[in-house]
């Protein structure tokens, strides 16, 4: 069987080339030899609504498409900074829009994906944001003006997003081992993948029930070094991988 590939944080913006390169060559090797392509979150380092038909943005969803027609599946998930990813996206790529948390089956076995933000429970400014930014009402009004001060406004997140992860405790950046221990139990399974942190490990838990898990961490995608930690799921089961571009 053809294996399947986990990537996350690719931040994709016309000011990384590097990485959108790095991008294009991976999305290139895996047509017709992967099954499937799960993108948990944040492959754009902002979107501020699907009618943002840039030049950029049309490249990318080219290459998504050309990978689909060669038969791969295509699965999105939102991240904290493409919240507003919306279907009319996932269809031009020839992809598939999932819920926040998705249980998926790779074989025998059943695994949790998201992107992870929603496991960061201490960041509790960050929480409320991310809960009014995923109100479809404030969607509602934020896709309702020009494009052009959606773009602005995108631009002023990014910038204090910055300026505040700069000054957080590295405990309030990562998830909340409860939350994982938690989310766990309420979807029935004993592993999770994620990204959102951009510290790749695969970390063996003790669940609430005694018995043991896994929790398996993507990493993100960095243009200074052309380097990335993906997922692969084949025969031997799941695997992380450093990828060089």
């Amino acid at each position: 069987m053809k294996p399947t590939y986990f990537i996350s944080d690719l931040h994709l913006a016309a000011d990384l080339p590097r990485v959108t390169q790095g991008f294009t060559q991976l999305l290139a090797k895996l047509q017709s030899n992967a099954q499937a392509l799960y993108v948990l979150g944040d492959l754009f380092e902002v979107w501020v609504g699907d009618d943002n038909l840039s030049d950029y943005n049309q490249q990318i969803i080219q290459c998504f498409k050309q990978l689909t027609q060669s038969g791969v599946a295509l699965y999105f998930v939102h991240g904290n900074r493409d919240f507003m990813l919306g279907e009319a996206f996932a269809t031009a790529c020839g992809g598939q829009l999932l819920a926040e948390r998705t249980v998926i089956k790779l074989g025998e076995q059943s695994i949790l994906v998201e992107h992870g933000d929603a496991l960061c429970t201490l960041d509790e400014k960050f929480m409320a944001f991310r809960a009014q930014s995923r109100n479809p009402l404030w969607q509602q009004g934020m896709l309702a003006k020009p494009l052009a001060e959606r773009v602005q406004i995108a631009e002023l997140w990014r910038l204090q997003s910055k300026m505040q992860n700069s000054n957080k405790p590295e405990n309030i950046m990562d998830v909340t081992p409860q939350a994982v221990l938690d989310t766990l139990q309420q979807y029935q399974v004993t592993s999770l993948l994620h990204g959102h942190t951009h510290r790749p490990m695969i970390h063996n838990i003790t669940l609430n029930n005694g018995s043991t898990g896994q929790r398996i961490v993507l990493g993100d995608w960095q243009e200074e070094t052309g380097s990335a930690v993906i997922g692969i799921a084949d025969e031997q089961g799941i695997r992380l991988e450093e990828y060089l571009f």
